[in-house]
């Protein structure tokens, strides 16, 4: 939290520790694997500029805890409040590009426009894919309002007339308990056989998928369109471990499994827009024999809803938290605290996860503006060299969105993955981002 010295209501410029989530990021980033995320509006008319570089003025003064730079102490990272403004660039080449600067005290979020899409790119250092997305309606709101479709006594309405002091705290702190039993260390997960393409790497393929008929679908399996999803990746994860079986190709490692965010606010009452998300891992052993996709809906449904029980989710806070505040840690100097979060990261965070399904949920606008956006885009960060591969998606109106974000040679997991949905019934459209190198 910030200190009552560096009240957000005062000029004097403010600053505050990162978040527990937070603090993994600074010492993994890099030029390749940014750990920045990218949300994206796709409006049914262009965009008019001057009415998005006044609406983008207003929003970072409602959310100046996001106009704020990364820098370095002696023990930990922080968050100092800067003065310069949020750019606002023509959006061209690679999504979700590293906030690296030779520039001092760089701001972690940036706006970026092209013919009729509003896109925000920020760094999970800064906050989770809920405060991004709350970031980007606000924007719109703004957006519209300067356009004269939206009145001005809509949008306190809708957003409030100010800010609450709960929106910058850092909740998993709040929510941390004393006393709870620490997560059992989880086996080596399995991890596609791809080559990696060269650098630029990373590249993304978008689908676009009815809502209704996928929501039907689901609802026919007695499942979420989250456990759905889930399940059909683990189901092509399957294919691929046991296709390259035959060939003699065969991995050490048998567990497949999936990271699912999970949205905390959803669990504890909290208005933080920092991050405040945890994972649920649905996993199937490859020992124990093929299994059907009917098997892998029960698997998903049953793990998704055992694991977002809150004293469940305590215990993994309660890992996350109480390793940070441990005191032996944090007499620790951030070089080696960096060092070895990093190696932490490689051999057992991302050892974990087979893949990574990202939802968003179904984004909702209010009526005034409802029928100006065609659809949203969720482009979660570019995987790391284990992972290869990961899954975005996110709804609104008739329209469901995935995203697939790739780092290697090959399309292939993405071509059984669609083609799975499609005999299911389901009609795609698939599009990709014609700028990427």
């Amino acid at each position: 939290m910030f200190s009552d010295r560096h009240n957000m209501t005062q000029k004097e410029k403010f600053w505050t520790p990162l978040d527990n989530a937070a603090k993994i990021f600074p010492a993994i980033r890099s030029q390749e694997h940014t750990t920045v995320l990218r949300l994206t509006a796709v409006l049914k008319e262009r965009i008019k500029i001057s009415s998005l570089l006044k609406a983008v003025k207003r929003a970072e003064d409602r959310f100046p805890y996001f106009r704020v730079s990364l820098r370095r102490g002696f023990f930990w990272y922080y968050l100092e409040q800067v003065d310069h403004s949020f750019s606002v660039i023509h959006d061209v080449g690679i999504p979700c590009r590293s906030f690296k600067s030779k520039k001092p005290r760089g701001l972690l979020l940036r706006i970026l426009a092209s013919k009729n899409e509003i896109s925000i790119e920020c760094s999970h250092i800064l906050t989770d894919g809920s405060g991004a997305l709350t970031f980007l309606k606000t924007l719109l709101f703004y957006y519209f309002n300067e356009k004269g479709i939206i009145k001005n006594g809509s949008v306190d309405e809708v957003l409030g007339k100010g800010m609450d002091d709960e929106e910058f705290e850092d909740a998993y702190n709040r929510y941390f308990k004393e006393d709870i039993p620490r997560n059992i260390k989880q086996p080596k997960a399995f991890h596609l056989p791809f080559p990696l393409k060269g650098k630029p790497r990373f590249d993304v393929l978008y689908a676009i998928l009815p809502i209704e008929q996928i929501k039907e679908t689901a609802s026919e399996k007695g499942v979420s369109i989250t456990d759905y999803l889930v399940a059909a990746y683990l189901l092509v994860l399957q294919d691929i471990y046991l296709e390259n079986k035959k060939k003699g190709v065969s991995s050490s490692d048998k567990i497949a499994r999936i990271q699912v965010p999970v949205n905390l606010r959803n669990i504890y009452p909290s208005k933080t827009l920092r991050n405040f998300s945890l994972f649920v891992m649905p996993e199937i052993d490859f020992r124990l024999g093929a299994y059907s996709f009917n098997e892998l809906l029960k698997i998903v449904y049953h793990k998704m809803r055992l694991e977002t029980d809150e004293k469940l989710i305590s215990k993994i806070i309660s890992r996350n938290v109480g390793g940070e505040r441990n005191i032996i840690v944090r007499g620790i100097p951030i070089w080696l605290k960096s060092l070895v979060l990093y190696f932490k990261y490689y051999a057992e965070g991302a050892n974990q996860y087979s893949g990574v399904v990202t939802n968003l949920g179904k984004v909702e606008l209010p009526d005034t503006i409802r029928n100006k956006i065609d659809y949203f885009k969720v482009t979660p960060p570019p995987p790391n060299k284990k992972l290869k591969i990961n899954c975005g998606v996110v709804g609104y109106g008739d329209k469901l969105v995935l995203s697939f974000g790739n780092i290697t040679k090959t399309k292939d997991f993405e071509r059984r993955y669609l083609q799975f949905l499609t005999k299911q019934g389901i009609s795609i459209l698939v599009t990709k981002k014609k700028d990427i190198l």
